[in-house]
């Protein structure tokens, strides 16, 4: 039942035109309308330069009879001045359509990457850890940037064509309406092989979307810096190349099969509307030897048929262009159709400021979707305002997992988040992540300017030194970026020209530089020195103890330096809190946490 709804969804997606055109019409409106005049005047011109050649042929032909030959010729001049005329006219159209198409295409698709982009940014974490949502991902970025326009060049070729076909049918039926039906005849079955091929095609490529992303990580992972020590460390380099060429290879078999027998079935239509043409040639041949249309109607008429047959090819080309389009475009909609998880609130509250009296997990529990293990199970604790508390725990014990319900990146399969007895769930999402600054320890590197790395903790604030400075100085960064090149205003990385490349420890500075730009009322920081060395850890939480007056914080760290400082600490376990406290009192205790304590202390003796 499912299959078939899909599929169902699937053909309403590609019958639907209207979405396609507001795409180009909203992106750009001016060249669109530009482009239909145009067309109006591209369809038009064939058949005045038709009709003209057939007064050129008659009026050679009287001209061989005439008795003042000069004045004849001067009449036979005339017509073809007015058809050279139409010749410019058209080659100027053409020209123009050209410009108009190209300037529509590239507006067009900026557009849709900005479309893309936004629903990028959009939709929740949960689809970030979802290989189908990637492979949605996959076929959108792959069919969203060129299939809007195509669809309305599709749309403008269909009209132009229709116009001129319109006109060439009137033409050709004033000489016998078996030659109108011929023509039309003669078309279809190249139509039809493009149709069937076209979902093949299609069929073809949804089935091989994880093939072709998994072919795109290789090629990535070997020309990106990502992984570039490793691969020659480890000698992968020759193993990934051979695992890239074998999936391409395959790929490359499957497309060429169906295109192979695609070109078999078009060389078969070809065929049957070559024997039209000619038959169409041989019936106007024979009615003008018998004297029952002139040499110039030979002409015409001939000349009409053939375009006639070009334009009606295209006409059921370009419909099936549209369908083609259509059905990879659903593509894009599945994409753009996809709903965040994390819902807003229809009346949203207002977020505290300053917090009263904290924050509360109460009996919180968490699955990931498509996981069957509960990361986090009846948890509950709480934070007091200008409180720091640490979590502590092994890997995978839930505590990152915390941080991002916290943060409203997912909400609890059970229980509730609070902030002053308030549902985290009854904010704006936007508003809620204004209070929170965090920094994750898989923070990013941006390869762009030292000082763009630190204001990207709040772009509200104006892109200014001052502060950007007294967050460096917090986070003990201030002295290495001022040993750059340029200071704050050097590329950091090597991605772009004049880029300085900085060490683990250096990255984690300009991190949480960038974490302490915010003001926020809660700070979280996951694993935020464990790259930094024990002089540069003091002057990181020295700073970090005189910004954190009036706000509460969240430290989730091994070192136990680090976690010592808290107010309180919380230790995880299978994802269930097992112990809670100050570390004095911990240690006291003698449980989970003075082992995890002891064992470190060892490796220091």
């Amino acid at each position: 039942m499912k299959q078939n709804d899909s599929i169902t969804q699937k053909v309403r997606h590609a019958l639907r035109l209207d979405r396609a055109m507001r795409f180009v019409f909203k992106a750009a409106p001016g060249w669109t309308f530009a482009s239909m005049i145009l067309v109006l005047v591209q369809g038009v011109l064939p058949l005045v330069t038709l009709y003209l050649m057939k007064l050129i042929v008659d009026a050679v032909t009287f001209a061989l009879t005439a008795p003042d030959k000069n004045a004849a010729f001067w009449h036979v001049a005339i017509l073809i001045g007015l058809a050279a005329g139409v010749a410019l006219l058209n080659a100027v159209t053409q020209l123009l359509a050209r410009l108009v198409n190209e300037a529509q295409t590239l507006t067009v698709t900026d557009h849709m990457y900005d479309v893309l982009h936004a629903k990028s940014i959009e939709v929740d974490l949960e689809y970030y850890e979802n290989p189908q949502y990637f492979d949605t991902l996959h076929r959108a970025q792959q069919e969203g940037p060129y299939r809007p326009t195509q669809i309305v060049n599709s749309l403008v070729r269909l009209g132009q064509n229709s116009i001129s076909l319109l006109a060439i049918a009137a033409l050709l039926l004033t000489f016998h309406w078996l030659i109108a039906i011929i023509l039309f005849v003669a078309a279809m079955p190249g139509i039809l092989v493009r149709v069937k091929h076209s979902g093949r095609i299609y069929q073809w490529q949804r089935g091989r979307t994880p093939v072709e992303r998994k072919s795109s990580y290789f090629n990535w992972m070997l020309t990106g810096d990502v992984h570039a020590k490793e691969i020659r460390l480890f000698g992968l380099g020759d193993l990934f190349i051979r695992r890239f060429s074998d999936m391409r290879k395959q790929l490359r078999s499957e497309k060429l099969k169906i295109t192979r027998q695609r070109s078999t079935a078009e060389l078969g239509a070809q065929a049957c509307a070559t024997i039209a043409v000619f038959g169409s040639f041989g019936f106007i041949a024979y009615r003008t030897v018998h004297g029952a249309i002139t040499l110039g109607d030979l002409v015409m008429y001939f000349g009409a048929f053939q375009r006639g047959l070009g334009y009606l090819r295209e006409m059921l080309g370009g419909l099936a262009d549209l369908y083609e389009s259509n059905l990879f475009l659903s593509n894009l909609y599945e994409f753009l159709d996809l709903e965040p998880k994390v819902k807003q609130p229809t009346r949203p509250s207002p977020v505290p400021r300053p917090m009263r009296q904290g924050i509360m997990f109460d009996h919180v529990s968490f699955q990931y979707p498509n996981s069957h293990r509960m990361v986090l199970q009846d948890v509950s604790l709480s934070i007091d305002p200008g409180e720091v508390v640490a979590l502590v725990g092994e890997n995978g014990s839930g505590k990152t997992t915390l941080i991002k319900l916290l943060c409203r990146l997912y909400d609890p399969v059970s229980g509730s988040i609070t902030l002053d007895d308030i549902d985290l769930r009854q904010f704006e999402t936007s508003a809620l992540r204004r209070e929170i600054t965090v920094i994750f320890q898989d923070y990013v590197k941006y390869h762009l300017t030292a000082q763009e790395n630190i204001w990207f903790g709040n772009i509200e604030v104006p892109n200014e030194k001052e502060e950007i400075m007294m967050a460096a100085c917090y986070a003990d960064a201030e002295n290495m970026i001022a040993k750059l090149p340029k200071g704050y205003d050097t590329i950091l990385g090597k991605w772009f020209e004049d880029g300085e490349e900085l060490s683990v420890g250096e990255w984690q500075k300009v991190a949480l530089a960038r974490a302490f730009m915010r003001n926020a009322q809660i700070m979280v920081l996951d694993e935020p020195t464990s790259a930094l060395d024990a002089k540069s850890e003091y002057q990181v939480f020295k700073g970090f103890r005189r910004l954190m007056e009036g706000r509460s914080a969240i430290l989730v760290s091994h070192r136990f330096s680090t976690v010592r400082m808290a107010d309180r600490i919380f230790v995880f376990d299978g994802g269930s809190i097992t112990e809670s406290g100050s570390h004095d009192e911990l240690l006291r205790r003698g449980g989970k946490y003075a082992q995890l304590f002891e064992k470190q202390a060892e490796s220091y003796r």
